[in-house]
C-alpha cells in the first residue's frame, strides 16, 4: 500500500486528522476523486492546504497515489472508502473547509434515484463535518440531476445555496463533457 493511501486504525470512530496530515492546514475533501487529476492539481496549486480524496475503486486509488508520489506532494492523502460513510462516520465534526462533489453518477432512472449521492441525509452529514462558513461545491453535466440537487439542498436549512464560478482545474469528466459541448452546472452550498 502506498504511503499516500490512508487506512484508519478504527473505521468505527472519527479519524484523528493529526494522523492523516503531519501539519496544520485547511482541509478540503474531494468525494469520489476519480482519476485524481483535479485533486493532484489542487494540491499543487495550494500547497498550504491539506487534501483528502475518497474513492472506492482500487485502480483509481492506485493511479492517484502514483500521480501524487510523482508530484512529490505531502499535502494529499487518499481513503478507499465509500463517500457517504466517510462523511457520516470518519470525518470529525466541524473540520472540513470545503467538499467537492464533481460529476457524481446521476443515476438517471427514477427507480435508481435512492442511489444518488446527494440525498437529505448526506447533506446533513456534510453540514456537520463542515466548519461554519465551509462549503460543498458541486458540478454536474446532468440537468435533471442538477435540478434534483437544487430541490434537495433547498430542504437543508443549514446550507445556503449560491453560484460557484471559481476558476479551478478541470476534472477528467469536465474536460470530456466540455469537448462534447455539454453544459456544466455548478452550485455552492455554504454552511450557515
Amino acid at each position: 500500500m502506498s504511503p499516500i493511501e490512508y487506512a484508519p486504525g478504527d473505521y468505527f470512530r472519527a479519524m484523528d486528522l493529526a494522523d492523516l496530515f503531519s501539519r496544520e492546514g485547511r482541509l478540503e475533501v474531494d468525494l469520489g476523486c476519480g482519476d485524481g487529476s483535479f485533486l493532484v492539481a489542487m494540491a499543487v496549486r495550494y500547497p498550504e492546504r491539506n487534501y483528502l480524496g475518497t474513492e472506492r475503486l482500487f485502480g483509481r486509488v492506485r493511479n492517484t497515489c502514483r500521480k501524487t508520489e510523482r508530484a512529490g506532494l505531502t499535502n494529499l492523502r487518499l481513503l478507499r472508502v465509500e463517500n457517504t460513510y466517510v462523511v457520516k462516520h470518519l470525518l470529525p465534526p466541524g473540520t472540513v473547509s470545503r467538499f467537492y462533489v464533481l460529476f457524481p453518477d446521476p443515476w438517471p432512472k427514477r427507480r435508481h434515484w435512492p442511489r444518488r449521492l446527494v440525498q437529505p441525509e448526506f447533506l446533513q452529514a456534510v453540514a456537520a463535518a463542515l466548519r461554519p462558513g465551509g462549503e460543498l461545491c458541486i458540478k454536474t453535466d446532468d440537468a435533471d440531476y442538477f435540478e434534483y440537487i437544487g430541490k434537495t439542498a433547498a430542504g437543508c436549512e443549514v446550507l445556503a445555496a449560491g453560484p460557484w464560478e471559481e476558476d479551478l482545474p478541470p476534472t477528467d469528466f469536465e474536460r470530456h463533457y466540455a469537448a462534447q459541448g455539454r453544459k456544466i452546472y455548478s452550485l455552492r452550498l455554504t454552511r450557515r
